[in-house]
């Protein structure tokens, strides 16, 4: 089997396909095809392969080929050597992670002079070999005929053998896999306060004196810990159980050796397995466990950011309303923007309502001049400093609007990322007559009209969703984030006439450079006409507008189809379709009941298969609809603004800003999010918090733990019979998260990891 055949198997097996959809994928890929478009409008050919799919077989084929990439390095350097056996390249070419082909490949790296090295210079080597045939004779005894030149005693012998020995071993592939395989199953991670760090490292309390099994350990536990180690609070120690564990892994480098009894030269033997693995081996394991578990945790980090991202960008927008944004501040102000439908900037302010100052008639009569001069439909008040009293100020500016004025509706929206934004080139760029601050009021109005649209703006570890992004690797973040947001653009898609030039650079094909060039088109040439107009962008190729076409959305526009995800090169079966119906396109177009009597299969032809026929069905019944679900907002409960207004059973309403593994945090309202451990989230076994919140949700929690010192908030969704309350007036508004399922207490862990969320938000 060749090299991309045992790719193509391999990635196959891992995500649930056959490795002929594999090579149709990679060769799309490597053709320079984006995950969207080949996810989209590549169906025939993949055989119907979705973008999680796509996403992780472009990983996999990439970690693949560099591992093949190594494999054909070392073989050939070995072979250089002259030691390359058929066991050997049998051995390499079955080696199935790169770590496998590394330990294959340590007694033939090229490495600094060693110990064994010098013992075998020595002429120790012959000795070594003694002890090994003949178990009965004395190692003592042997040694005598060596104790010659560098060679001093006896000892010095001996030493020089047993050096030889480790360094053998600690290059023995097979070893190194079984107590690689041992310590996985075995092995614990301990943390241990440093002393004299308990006030400076009281954050990480809950770990001065832990101890776990370390495949168990929870990503979110094993960051924290990793982070109280960086910060020199705790020390970790990676071992297996201090009573048995030793003597078993020093049994298992015993059983290497080949130890038959308890004659002299197994005895030395196995005191020599013993040392190898006090002073080498569990050296190794402890570096080896470790890198693992930071992967580990690193990964499924990274996977818990990339997710909630996702949800955060396809959260409900609220749409194209005029919408008075507001970034509350106490003594700098609260700064004011007010956006139109599409986002444009129409008017600022900035109003003093607090201490020092404290206008409030001013600040109210600006708030009303405001709403009645445009028409407000909505405000987006930032959940930072003073946003419950901004929340109450705005209140009572509604009371007082006159009559015939349109009260708009007050959302406290999430700020995270805004300031980041306000400083940015881009931000500089857009407004670069505004003042920083009332770029962050512009930043909140519109993520509340179109979450995707601004968000996009901002670098993503910004966003404030993931748990300790700063502590994970970097590269990967990155590359993660970017495809949640690629993928999160393609499947809303993006109004041409209307996106902004960082919207337009996340859509398939396209880029920072194409979007520029887009906008700059449109700025001359004013609003684009058609799809096909795309062509005349400089720089915009044929094969760049195969890629983004079917993203870009034109409203309104000369060929109806513009307005749907169907793309350019399938209009023709399109049209075909519509003739069928006998109506005119636009008339067919939203009319699912004039589309009923087609039969798909009818239009399947040699360059369209079924999978595309069923998408253009779908979208001539609902062009351009939206995957984003309807709007709803949370209503925080009057009189509760901050931590210390919290009482045990009060219920709540809230938005759900962040799901951890070990649960959900909830934004009630008081400038700290309170968590609903995993275990509170549901009447039943919750495995994945997920499965039960997604960030963006309103739910109704209750307050079962208040600790002001440690800003700690414990809440809880169950509806447990012995723990029902009052329900708060707001608990049976519409978008609010019921749970009605039954539970297993006791399963998981408690509130303690709300410590891990602290951190890992900071």
């Amino acid at each position: 089997m060749d090299t991309a055949a045992r790719i193509a198997r391999t990635i196959a097996t891992e995500i649930n396909a056959n490795p002929a959809q594999v090579t149709a994928a990679a060769d799309l890929l490597d053709g320079g095809a984006t995950v969207p478009f080949v996810a989209r409008y590549r169906k025939e050919v993949t055989g119907g392969l979705d973008d999680t799919q796509l996403r992780t077989l472009a990983e996999r084929l990439a970690y693949l080929r560099d591992l093949e990439a190594r494999r054909a390095s070392i073989l050939g350097s070995i072979k250089d050597q002259g030691k390359l056996t058929d066991d050997l390249a049998r051995a390499i070419a079955g080696a199935e992670t790169k770590s496998a082909l590394e330990d294959i490949y340590l007694p033939f790296k090229p490495k600094r002079r060693t110990k064994a090295m010098i013992a075998r210079e020595n002429g120790l080597e012959p000795l070594l070999r003694a002890i090994q045939g003949d178990r009965a004779a004395d190692p003592a005894a042997l040694a005598t005929g060596y104790v010659t030149g560098p060679v001093a005693d006896v000892k010095a012998a001996l030493d020089g053998a047993r050096d030889i020995l480790v360094e053998e071993l600690s290059e023995n592939a097979a070893l190194l896999g079984a107590l690689r395989d041992f310590m996985r199953a075995e092995a614990f991670i301990a943390a241990k306060l440093i002393a004299g760090k308990e006030q400076a490292g009281a954050k990480f309390s809950d770990y001065f004196d832990h101890r776990e099994k370390w495949s168990a350990i929870p990503s979110h536990r094993a960051l924290a810990i990793l982070r109280a180690a960086k910060e020199e609070v705790v020390t970790i120690d990676i071992a297996p159980d201090p009573e048995t564990g030793a003597q078993r892994a020093e049994g298992i480098v015993a059983q290497a050796i080949g130890i038959r009894g308890s004659a002299p030269g197994d005895q030395w033997l196995r005191q020599v397995a013993g040392w190898t693995w006090r002073v080498r081996l569990s050296n190794t394991m402890y570096i080896d466990l470790m890198t693992e578990l930071r992967k580990r945790a690193h990964d499924e980090a990274i996977r818990v950011f990339g997710r909630n991202l996702r949800d955060l960008l396809l959260a409900a927008p609220a749409g194209a309303r005029v919408t008075l944004g507001i970034d509350p501040g106490i003594r700098t102000g609260c700064k004011i923007a007010v956006v139109d439908a599409t986002g444009k900037l129409l008017d600022t302010a900035t109003i003093y309502p607090f201490q020092p100052k404290n206008d409030l008639r001013g600040a109210e009569a600006t708030l009303l001049a405001l709403i009645a001069k445009h028409g407000t439909d909505l405000i987006a008040i930032g959940n930072g400093t003073a946003s419950r009293e901004t929340e109450r100020l705005v209140a009572e500016v509604l009371k007082r609007l006159p009559k015939g004025v349109k009260a708009p509706t007050k959302v406290i929206v999430s700020e995270a990322g805004a300031s980041v934004y306000s400083a940015s080139e881009l931000a500089a760029r857009e407004f670069p007559q505004l003042d920083v601050s009332l770029r962050g009021a512009v930043s909140i109005a519109r993520r509340l009209q179109d979450p995707l649209a601004e968000l996009v703006k901002v670098p993503p570890e910004s966003i404030g969703v993931g748990q300790y992004q700063h502590d994970v690797d970097q590269r990967q973040l990155a590359k993660t984030l970017e495809a949640v947001v690629e993928d999160a653009v393609n499947a809303v898609g993006v109004d041409l006439n209307t996106a902004s030039a960082p919207l337009l650079a996340h859509v398939a094909g396209l880029g920072p450079s194409l979007a520029q060039n887009i906008v700059a088109w449109r700025d001359a040439n004013g609003a684009f006409p058609s799809r096909a107009a795309l062509k005349k962008v400089a720089g915009l190729g044929p094969r760049a507008f195969e890629q983004c076409a079917g993203f870009l959305r034109i409203r309104d526009g000369k060929e109806p189809l513009d307005a749907s995800a169907v793309h350019p090169e399938a209009y023709g079966v399109a049209r075909r379709i519509v003739a069928a119906c006998g109506r005119d396109i636009r008339a067919i177009m939203g009319d699912g009941a004039a589309l009923k009597s087609i039969r798909a299969e009818q239009f399947v032809d040699d360059h369209f298969g079924l999978p595309t026929i069923r998408d253009i069905l779908s979208e001539l019944e609902k062009p351009g609809r939206d995957p984003r679900p309807g709007f709803v907002t949370a209503s925080f409960a009057e009189g509760v603004n901050e931590i210390t207004d919290l009482k045990p059973g009060m219920t709540l309403e809230g938005t759900v800003t962040n799901v951890a593994a070990f649960g959900a945090f909830v934004d009630i309202g008081v400038h700290q999010d309170g968590l609903v451990h995993v275990s509170q989230l549901a009447n039943r076994f919750v495995k994945d918090p997920n499965e039960v919140v997604k960030v963006g949700d309103v739910v109704r929690v209750r307050v079962t733990e208040v600790d002001v010192p440690r800003k700690r908030i414990g809440l809880t969704m169950r509806t447990d019979a012995d723990a029902a309350r009052p329900a708060s007036r707001s608990q049976g508004k519409p978008g609010a998260k019921p749970v009605t399922t039954a539970a297993k207490s006791g399963e998981q862990g408690g509130f303690g990891d709300a410590l891990a969320a602290a951190l890992g938000r900071k």
